[in-house]
Formats: C-alpha cells, sequence, structure tokens
C-alpha cells in the first residue's frame, strides 16, 4: 500500500472524488479555498498496485498552543471495493502518519449512515460525536419522477409559485449575482445572531475551480425591478450542495424558494450533476428549514458520527 501526502496529482483526486460522489468538504477547491483563507489543509491519498483507494482531506488547528487538531470531514471517500478490514488499515495509516506535530487529534466523520458502516471499519476507533443530518436529492431520475415525489404541499407551493406570472426565475453562474446574494446572507447572519462558513470561502471556492462556470450556480426570483429570493449552491463533480439562501417578506409569501429550488435542480440536472446534497437537517432548531428540504422528497441521511 502507497499512501502519500501533497504534492499530489489534482487532476486524479477530481476525477476519483467526482466518481464516487466525494461530499464538499473532500473536494479539492474546498481546500484550496480553506488555505486562501489561512486554514492549514493536508491531503493524502493511498494507492495499491496502481489503484487509487481513498482521498482524504484534513482540516488542521492549532488549540491551547501545542494540540494538533486535525478533522477528515465527511471522508475519507472510498473506491467501493476496499473491503472494511483494509479501510481500518487506511484510517490507522492516516492517522500515524498525518504531518502535523505531536500532540494529535486526529478525527474521521464518515459519509455514511451507521447502518451503511461495517464495524470491522471503525474497529479500534471510537466515536465522539453524533453524526450530521442531510437530504440527498438523486438528479439522475426524470424530471416528472422528482415531481411525483414530492410532498403534496410542497408540490401546491412549487404550483403556486410558477404560476404567478409578474415572478421571472433565473439560474446562472453569476459572480455580479454571488456578490449579491453573499451581500444579503451577512445582512441575515447580523440580523438572526447565527455563523457560519465566512462568506470570503464562497469567493475563495469559486477563484480555485478551473472554470468559475463549473463550481457554483445561483438561483434568483425578481419581481418587477425588486430581487426577492435567492438560493446558492456549489457544484463539486457530478455533486452539487445547497450553500445558502435568502428571501424577504414577498419572496416567502410567494414561496419563491420552492421555484427556485425546482429550476436549479433542472439546470443542475442539465450539466449532468447525479446528487444534490441539500444539506443540515435539524427538526428541533430550524423546522422550517428542514421540512422544506424534507418536502423535496429527497433520501434523509445522518451519518454515523465522529470518530477518533
Amino acid at each position: 500500500m502507497d499512501l502519500k501526502w501533497e504534492d499530489l496529482p489534482q487532476a486524479e483526486w477530481e476525477e476519483f472524488h467526482s466518481a464516487q460522489h466525494g461530499a464538499l468538504q473532500q473536494a479539492w477547491a474546498y481546500g484550496e479555498a480553506l488555505t486562501a483563507l489561512g486554514i492549514r489543509v493536508h491531503r493524502a491519498m493511498v494507492w495499491e498496485e496502481g489503484q487509487l483507494l481513498a482521498v482524504a482531506q484534513f482540516m488542521c488547528k492549532r488549540v491551547l498552543g501545542y494540540l494538533s487538531v486535525a478533522s477528515c470531514t465527511r471522508g475519507p471517500v472510498w473506491h467501493p471495493q476496499v473491503p472494511p478490514h483494509q479501510r481500518a488499515l487506511i484510517y490507522k495509516r492516516l492517522r500515524q502518519s498525518l504531518p502535523v506535530p505531536w500532540l494529535k487529534v486526529v478525527l474521521f466523520s464518515p459519509d455514511r449512515s451507521a447502518d451503511q458502516l461495517d464495524p470491522a471499519e471503525t474497529q479500534g476507533l471510537s466515536r465522539v460525536m453524533t453524526g450530521y443530518a442531510t437530504v440527498l436529492l438523486d438528479l439522475k431520475q426524470s424530471l416528472p419522477s422528482l415531481k411525483a415525489g414530492l410532498d403534496g404541499k410542497w408540490r401546491n407551493r412549487l404550483t403556486k409559485a410558477l404560476s404567478t406570472e409578474k415572478i421571472r426565475f433565473q439560474v446562472q453562474p453569476s459572480l455580479k449575482r454571488c456578490e449579491w446574494l453573499l451581500g444579503k446572507e451577512l445582512d441575515q447572519r447580523e440580523a438572526k445572531k447565527f455563523h457560519g462558513l465566512p462568506t470570503d470561502f464562497v469567493q475563495a471556492y469559486i477563484a480555485a475551480a478551473g472554470d468559475h462556470r463549473q463550481a457554483f450556480v445561483v438561483a434568483y426570483a425578481e419581481l418587477g425591478k425588486n430581487s426577492i429570493a435567492g438560493m446558492l449552491f456549489l457544484i463539486h463533480g457530478r455533486v452539487a450542495s445547497y450553500h445558502m439562501g435568502w428571501a424577504d417578506e414577498q419572496g416567502r409569501q410567494l414561496s419563491a424558494h420552492n421555484a427556485l429550488l425546482w429550476e436549479a435542480l433542472a439546470y443542475l440536472q442539465a450539466m449532468g450533476i447525479e446528487v444534490l446534497d441539500l444539506g443540515g437537517v435539524n427538526t428541533h432548531d430550524l423546522p422550517g428549514i428542514s421540512r422544506f428540504k424534507l418536502g423535496t422528497g429527497g433520501r434523509a441521511t445522518t451519518l454515523a458520527g465522529t470518530f477518533f
């Protein structure tokens, strides 16, 4: 087994990540964006007899001045034929060889649910955190099948929004529209007192892509001269991830987000995107947003958790 850190072939990483529907946090451009923001990132690739078995991207920081904490979020990304016992060995090799100073804490958050995770894979590891929940929408289905899978109330809101003649819906990789939506995101973070990735991350992510048109798309709704809603999606290989959304009072009343998501998934499907990751679901703290995502008929998935 050949495990290599740094100076890695970007094209091979991206091809593998795309083929395995890797998560945003394991995308090459994600690591480049974090690096541009001053966050230390380490990457590893694992081969055996010329076959790429896994890629793993770690976000690293120092805690208390002497402790190195490295997190492989929603990773590693695996070749599906790697058996559980070999995955366990690769976890061990990654943890031992990660090029950060001791003392170090190395965390793995596999991108699979608990029932998909063979106990043999995490042998020797302990779960220290419960799993992240998301909704995954299969865009390989036809649009009629996707519409049939919508929750009834969700579908009614979509029909209402699309039938409102005065609203115009647009989906495009517009840098100008992206800047506009990021400004709205900053405003609502301040108003609602919540935090997330720095909005500068989005510009850095787009800049890291070879072609910005393949890195993101903005869906937005206009009523007269006013923009009333918007949604931003980041693209990584054959997967797109919902990143943020905004709507004013008119946009909410007219169910603009239902139409924007529908128009966006049709656009992404035409691009060849196969999975739409709708992001975090938390029915306790964010019931409205969670119901909206679950109403798409996507597969609700709670990941197995974080292991040390």
